[in-house]
């Protein structure tokens, strides 16, 4: 991997745990990830006009996909409900690369091979020490379950969009309807559980859902880009850096609670993602 690819990914990396801050330290969690999702379809739309239209079984592929994302993104939005962005983001985004390549296993006929299983234990095990700094520090117990939610879905987007992408042969098109189909799936969920007040959000929110959409929309491309100019592997692997730098935005930044164990835990899920990486 050449250095300015290295450098351009370890940025989305930055990216990635930025918007999450961005919409852990807003007051209304949910509201802040609706306004989000909703910059991303606006510049979805911007993109699938320079794009053609999807055609046969890719439709499917598009709104499975961002029915999916949809799901991710509500999932997410309550862990951060209940929990601090260096205790939520870890476990979510940890455990996603876990399930992947255990879910290829038996679905996409993917091998495992050995240094893959002591990523999957070392992953295991360090979401296995967040798990328990949740309890041993006194946190909301919610948010294990709306974490891993989150991770399940992220694994299910992350072999969708593979899958789909190269059925689409575009990837570009695929981007932008899966990011349309999923703002327009937020935005009904969004209306039949809270009603239209839940757009009626002061200039402030609406600045700072557009932030994160905008840093979750690069961090996207970024990762797209590194990925045609340098192996996939290396991109992923040094992209799963985030968790550090979620772990260290939350302390720093966000001034959560600082712990040896969240640390040494989050040091873990890298080192384990990175194996099954590699």
């Amino acid at each position: 991997m050449e250095f300015h690819v290295f450098v351009a990914v370890l940025f989305a990396a930055v990216l990635h745990a930025g918007w999450n801050a961005v919409i852990r330290r807003g007051g209304d969690r949910f509201q802040g990830m609706l306004l989000l999702t909703a910059t991303q379809g606006v510049m979805a739309i911007a993109m699938a006009a320079l794009v053609p239209l999807p055609n046969g079984i890719v439709w499917v592929w598009v709104l499975g996909s961002g029915l999916v994302h949809t799901m991710y993104k509500l999932f997410l939005a309550a862990a951060y409900q209940h929990g601090d962005l260096s205790r939520v983001y870890p476990i979510a985004r940890g455990a996603a690369p876990m399930i992947v390549v255990i879910v290829g296993f038996y679905v996409l006929a993917d091998t495992i091979e050995n240094k893959e299983y002591v990523g999957i234990g070392l992953i295991g095990f360090g979401v296995m020490m967040m798990a328990r700094g949740v309890f041993s520090s006194g946190e909301s117990r919610r948010l294990l379950p709306l974490a891993l939610g989150s991770a399940v879905c992220t694994a299910g987007y992350s072999i969708l969009d593979g899958l789909g992408a190269r059925v689409a042969m575009d990837a570009t098109m695929f981007t932008a309807w899966l990011f349309i189909f999923d703002a327009m799936f937020f935005s009904m969920y969004s209306l039949i559980s809270r009603g239209t007040v839940v757009f009626k959000a002061s200039p402030r929110a609406w600045s700072i859902g557009a932030f994160a959409g905008v840093l979750s929309l690069a961090t996207y491309w970024i990762a797209v880009w590194a990925m045609t100019v340098a192996p996939i592997a290396l991109v992923a692997a040094v992209r799963e850096t985030s968790v550090l730098f979620a772990v260290i935005i939350g302390i720093v930044v966000l001034k959560e609670k600082a712990s040896v164990g969240k640390v040494l835990a989050a040091l873990v899920i890298v080192i384990g993602i990175v194996i099954i990486r590699f």
